[in-house]
């Protein structure tokens, strides 16, 4: 790019406030001016002046690397009561109180979920899973919906202790590894859980037979019954019900791909230069490093090591190497992350950062990106931990690509691992009379 005077023309482009060239608005003022003046607007708390708890909002929308971007954001239905611009004016005077709780109930949603993420994000806030505010506002909902106020009330124990308080679990890799924590997952999958059982026949939970969870279990599909098992659990624990025997879960494997299938799916990746950008890096990833894609997301910038001329991936202990040209893929690509140039993730941690504040890109979008280019990422993740199994022993895997013990092991042994008796202490250890162990 040249300026104006290099490019010969007699009008100019700077702005009448800062001199900067740019696309000129009202008042021949570039977007960021304009942007400025808007938001000192919008969070005006009726003195003239931002409110003084929502400055450092203000200060993150302004310095936005695409200001353009901000300014459709505050316009888009402006004129409308609860839009993202009604939504901020409220809260700089004082109508909407700077609360998680409050945001549980705010409507549009969307637009309050996005606008509690930019103060988190700004520290306004303090930081919360997104996926623990979005079951906090459903399940606020969800309850009022029920009319019977005892199964109402189970729900609500069975949300707090269960889902929303898990209780602690041993993680295999270190804080600001790539592992999805158990109240993530759990948070995922508790709007799939069903009321009471019971209660769908007439009955109470007391007096729920076996013949009745016989008759429940038949009637309806597997992926109820999967998403209800933990609840039915849960109950006989809590003595709400009697010991009742639970059918066993269906479990279905995916078959993995041939090694040679793998080995052609990677070449394709590193070679499509017509294909997108961030499906490769993260295909590169499941194959190499048999990561689920739920852990691929979680993965921040600061995992990828450079160590002199090598560079390393954290994703377990120790840090693994990534060879060339994968390393050149992955680098290029931390160069040109995508959802950037808002206020939302303007200085994401993130290797894919989402479009919400502070987030990574949603697990579910990704897959299917990648699916999109042609890589299964179920059979190519599950080909990828075959094949390290197979080449080392199983301690080493788990640790290295965050794995648990057992779940490696018992993929050693499926896949006929000569490494099966391999004992993971210090082999270097001496006995009490001098020699080696």
């Amino acid at each position: 790019m040249i300026c104006t005077d290099c490019a010969g023309f007699s009008q100019s482009f700077a702005c009448s406030r800062c001199g900067y060239e740019d696309k000129l608005l009202r008042g021949r003022l570039c977007c960021r001016c304009t942007l400025a003046d808007l938001v000192a607007e919008v969070l005006d708390d009726g003195s003239g002046r931002i409110r003084p708890e929502l400055v450092p909002l203000a200060e993150s929308l302004i310095a936005m690397n695409s200001p353009l971007s901000g300014l459709k954001w505050l316009r888009t239905d402006h004129r409308r009561a609860r839009s993202a611009r009604d939504l901020l004016r409220r809260l700089a005077r004082g109508e909407i109180e700077l609360t998680h709780e409050a945001f549980h109930v705010l409507q549009p949603w969307r637009a309050a979920a996005h606008i509690r993420e930019l103060l988190m994000s700004c520290g306004i806030l303090p930081p919360i899973d997104k996926r623990v505010c979005s079951l906090e506002r459903w399940l606020a909902g969800y309850l009022a919906s029920i009319a019977d106020e005892g199964h109402a009330q189970v729900i609500q124990r069975f949300a707090t202790w269960e889902v929303l308080s898990p209780p602690p679990r041993p993680r295999r890799a270190q804080a600001g590894h790539a592992v999805r924590p158990p109240l993530r997952r759990r948070a995922d999958q508790a709007r799939r859980r069903l009321p009471p059982v019971a209660s769908d026949r007439g009955l109470s939970l007391a007096s729920c037979s076996q013949a009745d969870i016989g008759a429940w279990h038949a009637g309806n599909d597997p992926h109820v019954r999967a998403t209800t098992r933990a609840f039915l659990q849960w109950c006989m624990a809590s003595k709400l019900t009697r010991r009742l025997q639970l059918p066993p879960p269906a479990t279905r494997h995916a078959a993995a791909l041939p090694d040679h299938e793998r080995i052609r799916h990677l070449g394709r990746v590193l070679a499509g230069h017509d294909l997108p950008l961030r499906p490769r890096v993260a295909a590169a990833i499941l194959l190499l490093y048999a990561q689920p894609v739920s852990r691929i997301v979680r993965i921040a910038t600061g995992d990828v090591v450079r160590d002199g001329g090598e560079v390393l991936l954290r994703i377990g202990d120790p840090p693994s190497p990534v060879p060339e040209p994968v390393a050149g893929l992955l680098l290029r690509w931390i160069d040109s992350r995508g959802n950037m140039n808002t206020a939302t993730n303007r200085n994401s941690p993130w290797l894919f950062p989402g479009r919400r504040a502070d987030q990574p890109m949603n697990a579910d979008s990704l897959s299917a990106q990648v699916n999109g280019i042609g890589v299964p990422t179920i059979g190519g993740r599950t080909a990828a931990i075959r094949k390290h199994v197979l080449d080392m022993p199983s301690p080493v895997v788990a640790d290295a690509l965050g794995y648990h013990p057992a779940t490696t092991a018992r993929l050693a042994s499926q896949a006929g691992s000569t490494f099966s008796r391999y004992a993971p202490k210090d082999h270097k250890r001496q006995t009490a009379g001098g020699g080696d162990s």
